[in-house]
């Protein structure tokens, strides 16, 4: 792929959106690609994640499980970013991605997305501002659901909420 096309790809991913021309040209410029068949093992669950993955082309599925209690937990297309947080903390794969077809992928590395803070402190502060949002709602979620589960066991349970 070029590196327009790779910019523009990213561009449309979630985490870079908002990224100047240029700021997604560095991106674009220190990422690598890689290209996997169908059926092989981009990571295994527990694995150390040192990167993030842009699916460029293809399937892929993410696995949790082993022996007969495997399944495919999500499946996942051109766009999708996998492994978001291997970009900010040194954390370990939750779930094993498998190829269902044929893949090329751009490869994230957290050095190099830690540059990008560095050089954009703007990228930083949104990046911030975004997963505190998303925290915040998830704390939302947790407490609403609290309601359901905080009752006497004597009472009916309360209706589960619904959101909007």
């Amino acid at each position: 792929m070029s590196l327009e096309s790779d910019m523009e790809l990213l561009g449309g991913v979630s985490l870079f959106e908002g990224l100047t021309r240029d700021q997604l040209r560095l991106l674009a410029f220190g990422a690598e690609h890689r290209f996997l068949r169908k059926g092989e093992i981009l990571f295994r669950a527990e694995a150390r994640a040192d990167a993030g993955f842009i699916v460029v082309s293809g399937e892929v599925n993410l696995v949790e499980g082993e022996g007969d209690a495997r399944h495919v937990a999500l499946s996942v297309g051109r766009g999708a970013l996998l492994g978001e947080m291997a970009l900010m903390a040194d954390i370990r794969r939750p779930a094993t991605a498998v190829t269902a077809s044929d893949c090329d992928f751009i490869r994230i590395s957290r050095p190099l997305f830690r540059r990008m803070l560095q050089e954009y402190p703007d990228i930083a502060a949104a990046l911030h501002a975004r997963i505190a949002g998303e925290l915040s709602a998830m704390l939302e979620g947790i407490d609403a659901l609290a309601l359901v589960f905080d009752y006497d066991e004597d009472e009916e349970a309360p209706a589960s909420p619904t959101s909007d």
